[in-house]
This record gives C-alpha cells, sequence and structure tokens, in this order.
C-alpha cells in the first residue's frame, strides 16, 4: 500500500510554466519627463508603470500613482509595431478622459541616468478639462533598477 501511494503522490502536474501576458513586451516602469505644449517642462523623472489589464487582452494601464499629471486609463496596443493610443479613455484618478496619441515604446532608444541603453516611451495626452487645448508631452526611458539609475 505505501507503494502505491508513494508512486500516486509522485505524478508530475504537467506544465508548469505561467506563461506571460498580451503586453509583457511593453509593461514596467518608466521615468518620464512631461511637458506642456508650449515646451515648458512641468515635471521630471516622475514614475510611471505600463502593466496589463485584468482582461489580458492588448489592452494596458497607464499609471503615474500621482507622481506625475495625475493619470491612470487604459490603452489599446499594437505589441508587433509597439504603439499605443487611447480615445476619451476614463481617468480614473480624478474622473476625467484622457486622448492619448503618438504613443510608442522603442527598444534600446533610451539612455538611463547611468549611460545604460534602455527602452524609450513617449506619448501626447489631451485631458478634456483644459479647454485652451494643450497638450502634455510625455517623454522618458525604461527604469533599469541598477542604483546610479534612480532619481
Amino acid at each position: 500500500m505505501f507503494v502505491l501511494t508513494a508512486f500516486v503522490s509522485c505524478d508530475e502536474v504537467g506544465d508548469t510554466d505561467p506563461g506571460g501576458t498580451s503586453v509583457e513586451s511593453m509593461a514596467g516602469d518608466w521615468f518620464i519627463t512631461l511637458t506642456d505644449s508650449d515646451g515648458h517642462v512641468l515635471v521630471q523623472n516622475a514614475l510611471h508603470s505600463t502593466y496589463n489589464t485584468a482582461a489580458n487582452n492588448n489592452t494596458m494601464w497607464i499609471d503615474d500613482h500621482e507622481n506625475g499629471y495625475v493619470i491612470k486609463c487604459k490603452v489599446e496596443v499594437d505589441t508587433k509595431t509597439g504603439t499605443f493610443k487611447a480615445t476619451s479613455a476614463e481617468n480614473i484618478l480624478d474622473g476625467s478622459k484622457v486622448t492619448i496619441t503618438d504613443g510608442k515604446i522603442e527598444k534600446g532608444a533610451g539612455v538611463s541616468k547611468g549611460g545604460h541603453k534602455v527602452d524609450k516611451i513617449s506619448f501626447r495626452a489631451h485631458y478634456d478639462y483644459d479647454a485652451a487645448g494643450y497638450d502634455i508631452l510625455y517623454v522618458g526611458h525604461k527604469r533599469t533598477g541598477f542604483f546610479e539609475d534612480e532619481y
């Protein structure tokens, strides 16, 4: 009886690889500088995150954790081209609507504070409460986790 139990309890459970998400190539933490339409710097090196939504359907969150211009919204992603966009997406941090254009992540096109070659992120956001028509330009680089690259 003991030998039979030993063989049954050691059965492999199959594939234990959990796989990835639909946007894993575009997910991460980013240090982003924000400028307005006139070129004035609003925030420098604010930590933002991009990560998959629960739907896991080529949408992702952009979240500044209230470090930048207060944005947390879902965007549509094209992982093949590294682009993303949103039209009147709900900004759940302040209830506004935000439209994101020209969103892209470029592999190896950025440089970290310490001089490491990293991915670059950029996009343009327009908030519905801005009657003057100003956009906010977001440009930054991926966080490496190295001490010399932290702000």
